[in-house]
């Protein structure tokens, strides 16, 4: 093959994978999708994110971000799969919290049960069995 030859597949090449990646961004995202991870993201924070997931909403809202960078810069598809991630990060720290307020509850529930036995062992004696 010559020279001239190699240069114009190669210059076909690029020309081709040039075209074909602008395609294949996808289509832009819905701006529904935005406000449904912004929503998740708010409902993490109301869920006690802040103090019990932070590391989680962090990332929820640092793939918001990206995200909005990459609708900006025309990245449809990058930009869709970081909506989505937000959302799922939201979504774990909402579950964390969860779990973290009713750890809390079973922590109280078991201090009162503590209590309540010390006080039942101090009437009835040390023998004393729930």
């Amino acid at each position: 093959m010559t020279t001239k030859k190699l240069f114009k597949l190669l210059v076909s090449t690029l020309a081709m994978t040039l075209l074909l990646s602008s395609c294949a961004s996808g289509p832009k995202p819905e701006p529904r999708a935005f406000a449904s991870a912004e929503s998740a993201i708010e409902q993490a924070v109301l869920s006690g994110a802040e103090e019990h997931a932070p590391t989680e909403l962090t990332r929820a809202r640092e793939k918001l971000a990206e995200a909005r960078h990459g609708e900006e810069v025309k990245q449809y598809e990058v930009s869709t799969y970081l909506i989505e991630q937000a959302e799922i990060n939201a979504e774990l720290a909402i579950a964390r919290s969860l779990v973290a307020r009713e750890r809390e509850k079973v922590a109280r529930q078991e201090l009162k049960y503590k209590q309540l036995h010390k006080r039942l062992a101090k009437a009835y004696g040390e023998d004393f069995a729930p």
